[in-house]
């Protein structure tokens, strides 16, 4: 059982992130700009590393297109969003307020190293 479990390693190709918000003020908010919540990233000098980066929020629909119920929203991390870690991702279309708190994969490409 020992090798098996070695055998089967889990590869994750993305960081995990949580749509927290929209960009906003006091009497405005912008949809097109959602903030987002990376894991493990906590100070501002670590987000440099995901400046670029695009951003997947995957969610399910009930009518099937392309023989499948899942369904992509694109974005791309622009960038930081206050001192403790946050960032702010632009998306084609603005995500759903139905959204907020759920998962969002920041995809480890295009690379800038």
């Amino acid at each position: 059982s020992h090798a098996a479990s070695k055998m089967v390693q889990n590869c994750r190709l993305y960081s995990r992130a949580k749509f927290v918000g929209y960009r906003r003020n006091r009497n405005n908010q912008q949809p097109n700009f959602s903030i987002l919540k990376i894991e493990g990233v906590n100070e501002k000098n670590e987000t440099e590393f995901y400046l670029g980066k695009r951003v997947a929020y995957v969610y399910r629909a009930s009518r099937k297109v392309n023989d499948s119920k899942f369904r992509v929203l694109w974005g791309k991390v622009v960038k930081s969003h206050g001192n403790s870690g946050a960032v702010r991702a632009r998306f084609t279309t603005a995500l759903p307020p139905k959204a907020m708190g759920a998962s969002v994969r920041v995809m480890l490409y295009p690379s800038r190293v």
